[in-house]
């Protein structure tokens, strides 16, 4: 069906503006997509086992991100606007304690002859595995560490994440059909090349365990170690042999990590330096407070200059008051003060500025290019490098990642693949991978403040004793609590009024961004509406939709389509409407003229005709001169979409009121009042 140029350009305001499709500020955010509100929901309403069911449909590292994510989504949630957003992170954790393996679901698309590498198992090798297995591929994941999980199982330490729960997640994978290839190392136990060789497709996500240290005067001492390695050893072996007095070079979260181990293992005296402020300082708030409750010293704005030694050990470092980290084009570019210093005795010094990736195992006659950095190059949109078939995800490739990030990353590789292998476009519709800013917009206004729900913890002096977990997590009722909080953001505020709305689509913007890709509609559709504007009454954006219904029932009686069978009687109605056996004029003898007529309509007359007369009488009585039109005005004509039928109608109706030469109406009817 062809619509008029300005029907469409309102249709399509309607599929561009509606935030009805519009994701919530979490979901949006997470790189992921994870239907927070949807679990947060559920748990508030004490349906646990189906909460983590909803997890699941996007994760399958659902207790290990409930404990060691970044939870982007908690930086954009709204109930931050009021000071304390959600603790979406804690909820995940929570539904994950209703976690079943029993009732995973382990379907999967019907075997595929082609088969991947994976090359390591960390988050964004187990993601594409896990995607690349669902699509039906035989996967195989190359592992040098003995375990998977990769930074997960020795990066974060065992404090913040028990090792138990990685190992029963990761094993979802292995009961899915991936095939695991431990201890196990890319181009020492097996060559880059024979991979290419066996499978169709490979990817590269590696991860990013090298340390980075620092070109200090010193750094070659022996007792300078590189945070990677410091935290593998002891996430392996639960010691290492470093000393008591200990510096850490560094302010993220890694740092705070190494600071927290170190005290775990017999460290007495921990002072951690970095160049920030202590409000820049890029580790999280809460790992910088636990770990001075734990007897961490932070140090801010100190710049390392000099690692001192003595017989070729470590002895202490030498610092100088940092003057800026970053320059005005906002590039870090570090500038200390020379002519101050102090030094800091230490047994070790271990930093934590950062790990890069170690991409020696894919050799440079393979074709792949690297950055200068180690990383892989790729495309941005696909993740493909400059080989065919070959693709990198994860920190071995763009940037160091966050481990939602990595996942998401794995996963977007995955869809590379899949796309590769089947011949298909590898960059169509790739628009909303990853975070993204939602077009939804929420006035939070007037809302009550509530205080974030704080999880349980360990005492610091019990913290210190061993490995436990530091973070006990919500009970029930915490969690209920702190789920309550939500505000369940969406645009469905039409849907909520119209039950109309709700039998044909989930919101506006789906219904007519159909209609317009299709041109067709079920007419059931528009002559569904009953024209209360109820919707645009709710609606932000103020749409008017039974407008838009309306110019369809026009077009679909231009174009013989409409109006539907049943609306048959209204065509009797309209004829008997009209008709003179049912038609009365009475103009207002007792007055002796008429200036304005009573037009009861067609409802009040077929269920109260007495009461037309009753009305009739007491205008007469109160406003001499009022006479009475029984017609119908036309608008059930109208309201089919037959504009011809209905002019002709409404002058009809205009005409019997002049001939009394009235000049005003009242009527019974909301119909006659608005076709007037």
């Amino acid at each position: 069906m062809k619509y008029p140029e300005n029907v469409l350009e309102k249709m399509q305001e309607i599929v561009e503006k509606c935030m009805g499709d519009a994701p919530p500020y979490c979901e949006a955010a997470c790189p992921m997509h994870t239907d927070a509100k949807g679990y947060i929901n559920l748990i508030a309403e004490g349906k646990n086992a189906e909460a983590i069911a909803k997890v699941r449909e996007r994760l399958f590292l659902p207790g290990t991100l409930g404990r060691i994510c970044a939870h982007p989504c908690e930086e954009k949630c709204k109930r931050g606007d009021l000071r304390h957003p959600m603790s979406i992170m804690e909820l995940k954790r929570f539904a994950a304690n209703f976690d079943d393996p029993e009732k995973w679901d382990l379907s999967a698309e019907p075997p595929r002859k082609e088969k991947i590498a994976v090359i390591g198992a960390g988050p964004a090798g187990g993601q594409a595995a896990l995607y690349l297995r669902k699509k039906g591929y035989g996967v195989t994941v190359f592992e040098k560490l003995p375990m998977a999980g990769g930074m997960l199982v020795v990066g974060i330490p065992e404090y913040r994440l028990p090792r138990d729960i990685v190992r029963s997640e990761y094993s979802y994978l292995e009961k899915l059909g991936v095939e695991f290839r431990f201890n196990t190392e890319v181009g020492k136990d097996i060559s880059f090349h024979s991979l290419r060789e066996e499978y169709d497709a490979v990817l590269l996500a590696a991860g990013a365990h090298k340390s980075i240290v620092l070109p200090l005067p010193g750094a070659e001492l022996k007792g300078v170690f590189g945070a990677g390695e410091f935290l593998r050893e002891v996430s392996l072996t639960k010691k290492f042999e470093i000393g008591k007095r200990v510096v850490v070079i560094g302010g993220g979260n890694v740092a705070m990590d190494v600071a927290r181990t170190l005290r775990r293992i017999g460290a007495t005296d921990v002072k951690t330096f970095c160049l920030e402020h202590r409000d820049q300082m890029p580790a999280h708030e809460w790992e910088v407070l636990e770990a001075e409750e734990e007897g961490v010293s932070v140090n801010c704005s100190w710049g390392p200059a000099e690692i001192l030694g003595d017989d070729g050990k470590v002895s202490g470092v030498r610092f100088q008051p940092c003057l800026q980290v970053f320059d005005e084009q906002g590039r870090f570019a570090p500038r200390c003060d020379p002519s101050r210093h102090f030094d800091v005795e230490a047994d070790a010094v271990v930093m934590a500025v950062g790990l890069t990736a170690d991409s020696a195992f894919v050799p440079a006659e393979s074709g792949v290019e690297k950055e200068r950095s180690g990383r892989f190059k790729v495309d941005p949109l696909t993740l493909e490098t400059s080989v065919a078939g070959v693709f990198a995800a994860g920190d071995a490739a763009i940037r160091p990642w966050l481990a939602i990030e990595a996942m998401a990353q794995g996963e977007k590789a995955a869809v590379s693949i899949h796309r590769f292998l089947q011949g298909e476009d590898m960059r169509e519709g790739r628009d909303f991978e990853g975070a993204y800013e939602t077009w939804l917009e929420k006035d939070v206004e007037g809302e009550e403040i509530l205080p974030r729900v704080a999880t349980r913890m360990l005492p610091p002096e019990e913290r210190v004793k061993g490995f436990d977990e530091v973070n006990l997590g919500f009970d029930e009722e915490m969690a209920k609590k702190e789920a309550s909080r939500c505000f369940q953001c969406e645009c469905k505020e039409c849907m909520k009024e119209c039950l109309m709305l709700n039998d044909f689509c989930e919101c506006p913007k789906e219904l007519f961004e159909e209609i317009l890709k299709s041109g067709e509609v079920d007419p059931l559709i528009p002559y569904s509406c009953n024209m209360c504007n109820q919707c645009t009454l709710e609606c932000p954006r103020e749409f008017k939709l039974s407008d838009r219904f309306f110019d369809i029932r026009k077009e679909m009686v231009k174009a013989g389509t409409g109006p539907l069978k049943g609306h048959n009687p209204i065509h009797i109605h309209q004829k008997l409407g009209f008709s003179p056996v049912f038609n009365v004029s009475v103009p207002d003898t007792k007055a002796g003229f008429t200036k304005r007529v009573f037009f009861p309509g067609c409802s009040l007359p077929s269920y109260n005709p007495e009461a037309v007369g009753q009305v009739l009488e007491f205008l007469q009585e109160k406003l001499p001169g009022t006479g009475a039109v029984l017609k119908c005005c036309g608008k059930p004509t109208k309201a089919m979409g037959m504009m011809d039928a209905f002019h002709d109608r409404f002058k009809d109706a205009v005409e019997e009121i002049e001939k009394l030469g009235a000049d005003e109406i009242v009527v019974a009817c909301q119909s006659c009042y608005s076709t007037f």
